[in-house]
């Protein structure tokens, strides 16, 4: 249960990270940022993990950098989609 609620605070930390590092409005609920932000966690820790660099002494910024991109990348392919979808009434 912990966990869950650890994947889903990161999600949200580096879904907002990834909203501020964008430039312009992105018109996603708060769900799909939190959403977004846990999958560019995963996919971060997958590349890092791929690449030999999830688990080093101290801290990992190589692993935190892969995953803020992803989330960055995610954010910018997702937020135009859903506000062509979901347009403002």
């Amino acid at each position: 249960m912990f966990q869950l609620l650890w994947i889903l605070l990161i999600g949200f930390v580096l879904g907002v990270l990834a909203r501020l590092l964008l430039r312009g409005p992105q018109a996603i609920p708060w769900w799909l940022t939190m959403l977004l932000g846990a999958a560019g966690a995963w996919l971060g820790n997958g590349v890092a993990g791929w690449l030999g660099v999830g688990e080093t002494r101290g801290i990992d910024w190589i692993r935190h950098a892969l995953q803020l991109g992803f989330a960055v990348a995610l954010v910018a392919l997702v937020a135009p989609a859903w506000s062509r979808s979901h347009p403002k009434r």
